[in-house]
């Protein structure tokens, strides 16, 4: 397997937790976003990805993957153990749904193409791109503080006592939030499973700070 990310891209991070609990390690390649361009933009990459998105996954039949959801369901459907997803399928449901949240409503509020368009086309300043990142992040956040407390898990991760899809989604939003000045301190429960998650070395190695790639 080839996996192709970007250190800071929250997408690519999911798929490095699941990566790490599954104890799989595929060779990668780094796409920087922000050189000549962006990586992601050229030719060479698009060939593999015409969305010009990260991350891919190239399996070893040459299959490409996209979209950190549908990677990570194909390592979960290829490699079981240890589960990401509950057995029961009304959970399995809701954790998908928190997923689906993260990755499909709150994320692609933030992403990078979304900000170019706000500074660029649009001619917005910084307060103003700043404002619309706080705004969507938090209300988005906020609602998945609920939808975990509704769940009525209680446990020491989003849906049980073991980390799974839920958990992988949420710590890198929780990571883009601090990084972009949003308030989690009304949003108990996601700081401590956050914090619970950050104890585990699959959720820990995967951190932006701790890849080849990184840059401060």
């Amino acid at each position: 397997m080839i996996f192709h990310g970007y250190f800071r891209s929250s997408a690519a991070w999911r798929c490095r937790i699941a990566f790490n609990l599954k104890e799989l390690r595929p060779e990668t390649v780094f796409v920087h976003l922000r050189r000549d361009g962006g990586e992601h933009k050229k030719a060479a990459y698009r060939a593999l990805n015409p969305q010009g998105l990260v991350p891919a996954l190239q399996l070893d039949d040459g299959t490409i993957l996209t979209q950190s959801l549908a990677i990570i369901e194909w390592l979960e459907e290829t490699h079981p153990t240890p589960p990401l997803l509950p057995s029961d399928p009304a959970r399995r449901a809701l954790v998908r749904g928190f997923a689906q949240a993260i990755a499909c409503e709150i994320h692609p509020l933030q992403n990078p193409r979304i900000q170019g368009y706000l500074r660029n086309e649009l001619g917005q300043p910084e307060e103003a791109v700043a404002a619309w990142l706080r705004r969507w992040l938090g209300e988005g956040l906020a609602a998945c503080e609920a939808l975990v407390e509704r769940s009525g898990g209680g446990g020491r991760f989003c849906f049980d006592d073991t980390p799974g899809l839920a958990d992988i989604c949420l710590v890198p939003q929780v990571g883009s939030a601090e990084r972009l000045g949003v308030d989690t301190s009304a949003m108990p429960r996601l700081r401590a499973i956050a914090a619970a998650c950050a104890e585990l070395p699959a959720f820990s190695d995967a951190a932006p700070a701790k890849q080849p790639d990184f840059e401060p």
